[in-house]
């Protein structure tokens, strides 16, 4: 079967140093990019993280110190990756928490900017989850009823991706083919920014969902707490939080002269 499509979605996957969205660096992406016609086209990078990949890290997808040593920057590909996906919708596995957020964060360390507008994301993992509880190889084994081979490498888990996904369209009769079903489908609570520190309310203003301001809208928090934006600004969130904060100070300032 194939998906049915309004726009391209580009199903991706990522390796990377290690699991923390503002400190680690991708080494591996593959996309495959899927048309509203079924024409399907694919890239995978190796990259060089510019830091040690952890031994540990390496034990589990295999690409080694050695591997990425001559291979270009993130920075160097970021333009290429960009103008694969820009048209796109995205899709992955666990990619709402994890994927997405942190190619969010190497495109915008190489100043191509990036955010979600315009675009839904598809978490097959979610979806699995929610109907399943399971982890890729199992799901591949269940749905498409064949061992993931290359297990851990980008390009066969982008590819098992892609593939349980429309099995799960064809197995399930709740689930629609249609992407922006399966973005609300397949996410979790809403947030403003990927890595959760600001949610939507009931009335889908933002709000803090950490620390002393915890439930607070970000906007009045700014405006009683001036200094709290610059801390934020300046502490170790993620580049995109940082962008997701700017643009709401800017917005609740423009309404004033407004």
């Amino acid at each position: 079967m194939n998906l049915n499509l309004t726009k391209p979605i580009c199903f991706f996957d990522l390796e990377t140093t290690g699991v923390n969205i503002t400190t680690d660096r991708i080494v591996e992406i593959a996309i495959l990019k899927v048309h509203p016609n079924g024409k399907e086209e694919s890239k995978t990078w190796v990259v060089n993280p510019e830091m040690k990949i952890p031994d540990e890290v390496i034990a589990i997808h295999g690409i080694s110190n050695e591997d990425v040593a001559d291979k270009p920057t993130f920075k160097e590909i970021a333009k290429d990756v960009y103008n694969m996906i820009k048209d796109s919708d995205l899709g992955g596995f666990n990619s709402n928490r994890f994927d997405i957020p942190l190619l969010a964060e190497e495109l915008l360390r190489a100043e191509v900017d990036f955010d979600m507008k315009n675009r839904v994301a598809v978490d097959v993992q979610t979806i699995f989850h929610k109907m399943e509880q399971r982890t890729l190889s199992a799901a591949y084994k269940f749905y498409c009823n064949t061992e993931l081979e290359g297990a851990h490498g980008a390009e066969a888990d982008t590819r098992a991706t892609y593939e349980v996904l429309k099995a799960q369209i064809a197995k399930y009769d709740e689930i629609e083919n249609d992407t922006k079903f399966l973005a609300e489908f397949s996410s979790r609570k809403q947030f403003a920014d990927f890595a959760g520190f600001i949610a939507f309310n009931k009335k889908g203003e933002e709000c803090f969902s950490f620390g002393k301001h915890k439930g607070k809208l970000v906007t009045e928090v700014l405006e009683s707490e001036p200094g709290y934006f610059g801390w934020l600004l300046n502490a170790d969130f993620p580049l995109y939080t940082k962008k997701v904060l700017t643009a709401i100070k800017l917005r609740s300032f423009n309404n004033k002269l407004g």
